[in-house]
């Protein structure tokens, strides 16, 4: 009996199988019916874009004419049209309702299929397929922020109006369409620019005083996506009173007399003015009824009118601003600004002193001749044909460089002994002004008898240290350079660890990091650094790099080397000493130099590559021991890389050490104090301090 039941059901599910899902009994058509087997959106989708395209997937290739509107259907609040198309062929298994229009937001639609629809055998879809899905909030552009604000008051009148948006916006939809500007029912006309988010809206004229506007932004303006604002953005602001510019300032003063004769006139306003209103029309400089020509420069609030041609001495000038000088937002001065001043008398330069004085004896080989003068000078104007210095009647060769009121004059090469030169400065050397010497100033000195040949150091006198072109670093608090200053041709930044005892400026200096530089810092731009520093520190590195090369072995040839590359613990006399393995340290002990009684004595000590001086330890600085009239300034270090000098700290060297590379004095966490008497150059790197005295010998 169970046998006969089982059967019977497995022959009920058979004839369920395989019989024929077509309604059309003319069709002998057996197998599986039509299902929709996806749709996207999938049913209970959320936030489904508004512009989704709606599509059912089956199980076979259908039978398209049966899938229509009236069996495709999509319906929200109401019925949905749209267009039915199929994917990949006339036959496709997937069908696709496309809306005519967007769909609404957050909104529940329902799919629908109904079952008419057949397969391509004719078999209908069993049981009408029904899905629901809903769709999302559309995220809208807003303003989020307005300059002027909201219920802005004292708006400039010259205003460019800006409007931030949460999004970038379509710059097609912001125009005179989408914003407006009114004065009441008048519309002011504006020229839009776009940078992201921000829009702005410039009056094509200034607004009026004590007027409120209204400035409208419609929901026209869209995204890049193509969406709207939900509703038109509207604010308000109210100008300010028309107030006219005011010259608060003249240089020189009202009255002022005694003014230079190359003076820039210059004038302070209250606000910053409209250069093109700022001219020869607006602004006159008058000698009486005779015109002086100006040029112009603007820096914020000052104009300056620097005339063409220095000013006449003992003359009364008159300046005249005009009304038609305006501000940027068009307002003129409420009249016009006159002031006058007089001139100085025509003062002449003068030299006030010189080194050799006046009949000086015994002047060093070496010399570089200065002139102070009693102002600083024209350095167009000092030059071969001015400046001349005379053996006899035979010409010196000098080179020339300055420093405020002080010019250097260098010779090219050593003065001869005990000859008697004769220096000088004719009148064709002038002021800035343009105001000569009264007379041709001479003078006389003879040198003495120093044939030993100290080296020419040119503008490094005054130099304690010349950092190349990478700077000077110092990393302690007692760092001191006395009687000299420090250079390089890099910019001001690269000095750090320092402050100007002659200016007070500072470089990058901390209270962990105090160098004090009592003959003044000298560097190239930015500010403090200048192009009077930098021509300075330009000089130094031509001067740096002759004396590096007069003091090599091509040029000093014939050098030894008593100690294979070690002179600690020697004694020795003047002369040239050099390196046959390319080193020469100090470690041993200290170095002696002994001038035998002559004080024109000279060192010069050659190494193809470093120099160091001291070793490891607390105990490790080692020294060089002046005796019997040796003199710093008479000893001198050629070095072809780096040199060290005393890196556990302590220690007095001496001498002018010319580095290639680079040199240190002491290293970073000493307190001990190292001692240079001399100085310290390098050519190319940088120059490193830590609390070290470096005194820069007569």
């Amino acid at each position: 009996m169970k046998t006969k039941k089982l059967f019977k059901i497995l022959a009920l599910l058979a004839i369920v199988l395989f019989q024929s899902c077509s309604d059309d009994e003319e069709i002998a058509v057996s197998g599986l019916c039509p299902l929709v087997i996806s749709t996207i959106p999938s049913n209970g989708a959320l936030n489904v874009p508004l512009d989704q395209v709606i599509s059912a997937t089956f199980n076979k290739q259908m039978r398209t004419a049966t899938i229509t509107n009236a069996s495709f259907t999509v319906e929200g609040l109401s019925p949905v049209n749209g267009v039915i198309t199929f994917e990949d062929d006339a036959a496709g298994t997937t069908a696709k309702f496309t809306p005519t229009g967007t769909l609404l937001e957050d909104t529940t639609y329902t799919g629908r299929i109904k079952t008419t629809v057949k397969d391509q055998d004719g078999n209908a879809l069993q049981i009408e397929y029904v899905w629901n899905f809903s769709t999302g909030v559309t995220i809208r552009p807003i303003v989020i922020a307005t300059d002027p604000i909201n219920l802005a008051t004292g708006v400039p009148l010259n205003k460019v109006i800006t409007a931030t948006f949460s999004e970038a916006m379509d710059p097609l939809t912001i125009t005179n369409a989408t914003f407006t500007l009114m004065n009441g029912t008048t519309a002011v006309p504006v020229t839009f620019e776009y940078f992201g988010e921000l829009v702005s809206f410039t009056p094509l004229v200034n607004l009026l005083p004590n007027t409120t506007y209204t400035a409208t932004i419609t929901n026209g303006a869209q995204n890049l996506e193509g969406t709207s604002m939900v509703s038109d953005y509207v604010w308000s602001f109210t100008t300010g009173t028309l107030l006219a510019p005011t010259v608060i300032l003249t240089d020189p003063l009202n009255n002022a007399t005694n003014v230079p004769l190359n003076k820039v006139v210059t004038a302070t306003f209250s606000e910053v003015m409209n250069p093109a209103t700022l001219n020869n029309a607006t602004f006159t400089l008058m000698n009486g009824t005779v015109l002086v020509p100006v040029t112009f420069g603007f820096n914020g609030t000052l104009v300056s009118f620097t005339p063409t041609a220095g000013l006449l001495s003992n003359t009364t000038y008159t300046a005249t601003i005009t009304t038609g000088a305006q501000n940027p937002a068009g307002v003129g001065l409420t009249a016009n600004y006159i002031w006058s001043f007089t001139t100085g008398s025509l003062l002449a330069p003068t030299v006030i002193l010189t080194d050799p004085l006046n009949n000086a004896t015994n002047v060093p080989q070496n010399k570089v001749v200065t002139a102070t003068f009693s102002e600083v000078m024209n350095p167009a104007t000092i030059n071969n044909s001015t400046f001349t210095l005379m053996s006899g009647t035979v010409l010196v060769p000098v080179t020339f460089s300055f420093s405020g009121a002080i010019v250097s004059f260098t010779p090219s090469s050593n003065l001869l002994a005990n000859t008697t030169y004769t220096a000088t400065i004719t009148t064709g050397a002038q002021n800035p002004a343009g105001v000569g010497l009264a007379s041709n100033y001479i003078w006389n000195f003879t040198t003495g008898n120093n044939s030993a040949g100290v080296p020419i150091i040119g503008s490094l006198s005054n130099i304690a240290s010349f950092g190349g072109s990478a700077g000077l670093t110092n990393q302690g608090i007692n760092t001191v350079i006395n009687n000299g200053g420090i250079s390089t041709t890099a910019a001001s930044t690269l000095v750090t660890g320092f402050h100007d005892g002659l200016t007070g400026d500072i470089y990058t200096q901390t209270p962990l990091n105090v160098g004090l530089v009592t003959g003044g810092i000298y560097t190239a731009p930015p500010t403090p650094g200048n192009a009077t520093s930098f021509a300075i520190a330009q000089q130094a590195l031509l001067d740096a790099n002759a004396l590096y090369i007069s003091l090599s072995p091509a040029v000093m040839p014939g050098g030894i080397d008593p100690g294979a590359g070690e002179l600690g613990g020697l004694t020795l006399a003047p002369g040239v000493y050099k390196s046959n393995s390319g080193t020469f340290n100090i470690s041993n002990g200290n170095l002696t130099l002994d001038a035998q009684g002559d004080p024109n004595a000279v060192w010069v000590f050659q190494t193809a590559t470093g120099l160091t001086v001291g070793i490891a330890g607390p105990t490790g600085a080692k020294s060089v021991i002046l005796t019997n009239g040796a003199s710093a300034s008479n000893v001198f270090w050629q070095v072809g890389s780096t040199a060290t000098i005393n890196g556990a700290g302590g220690g007095v060297m001496v001498g002018t050490i010319v580095a290639n590379s680079g040199v240190t004095l002491s290293t970073a966490g000493n307190t001990v104090q190292t001692v240079l008497n001399g100085r310290a150059i390098s050519l190319i790197s940088s120059v490193t301090m830590v609390n070290t005295t470096i005194n820069v010998p007569n």
